[in-house]
């Protein structure tokens, strides 16, 4: 047996060099945004942020001022409410965070930015008790988060966002980004209905994941008027130098052919424009 020994000392030190660290204290860097590394169970510093400025998001005015005075208010440590941006692709929703996020960082500097991504959903609890400890007021966001049938996950962020008997934290907030309201399509909720024993608490149960959120708020596709101003203040912004009723035949005939008119397309043709003007669009 004795000789065995040394033999199970190092395999236990092998093992406890392979185990991930236990997340006790989440340490922080002085930057304001941050990725959560599910893997390493640490936040991961990002700077610069890719982001627009606030004031080149068109056409979405009321979505603006709706999570900026949400945010604002946390930013001041004043109750505010979980937030669900649903609707149109490419109309603003994660940029819409990022850059009001980035607006505020400026007067309250104690507001960090931490991204989770969908696929890590089910370690948000875990990374909210690893945030207990930090003094700072944290908008955790998840970008295009939805769950399909076979994904149990949701129920992390369900607890998570109803608190449980731990409760939220008031230094914590949660926003999504979707493109559907509810975050399950309707006919797998129904399709767990009808082989469940109790179909309706089924539905409501995913349902009430939605619920969880304080607000919800829609963006919808935008018009061309909308396109057209998104183009001609990037023009503007970036100082390209070209006349907007010179592109605007282009710009048509860019929506056209890529099938739809939002913010994303917007910035697509932006970019195009700008190689071809042999511009750098760096600020």
């Amino acid at each position: 047996m004795t000789t065995l020994t040394p033999l199970l000392t190092r395999i236990a030190d092998a093992l406890d060099r392979l185990a991930p660290p236990k997340t006790g204290k989440i340490t922080l860097s002085d930057s304001t945004a941050y990725v959560w590394d599910k893997a390493a169970e640490r936040l991961r510093a990002v700077d610069p942020v890719n982001r627009v400025d606030l004031g080149l998001l068109i056409g979405i005015d009321q979505q603006k001022q709706t999570l900026f005075d949400n945010t604002e208010r946390f930013a001041r440590g004043l109750p505010a409410n979980n937030a669900l941006l649903w609707g149109a692709r490419g109309m603003g929703k994660s940029s819409l965070i990022k850059a009001i996020h980035g607006n505020l960082t400026g007067q309250h500097k104690n507001v960090l930015l931490i991204e989770i991504h969908r696929e890590d959903i089910d370690t948000l609890p875990l990374l909210m008790r690893a945030l207990k400890t930090v003094r700072h007021q944290i908008i955790l966001f998840c970008d295009d988060l939805a769950f399909d049938a076979a994904d149990s996950s949701y129920k992390a962020l369900k607890a998570v966002l109803e608190g449980g008997l731990e409760g939220r934290s008031a230094n914590i907030l949660f926003y999504a980004t979707s493109n559907r309201r509810h975050l399950l399509p309707r006919d797998l909720m129904e399709n767990e209905q009808a082989t469940a024993i109790h179909g309706r608490d089924v539905i409501d149960d995913k349902l009430a994941l939605s619920d969880r959120f304080g607000l919800w708020i829609g963006f919808h596709p935008c018009t061309q008027d909308d396109y057209f101003q998104m183009i001609e203040a990037y023009i503007q912004a970036y100082h390209l130098p070209v006349q907007w009723l010179e592109v605007k035949p282009n710009a048509i005939e860019w929506s056209v052919t890529r099938g739809a008119r939002s913010g994303r397309v917007a910035w697509q043709f932006v970019q195009d424009l700008a190689g071809r003007l042999g511009v750098s669009m760096h600020h």
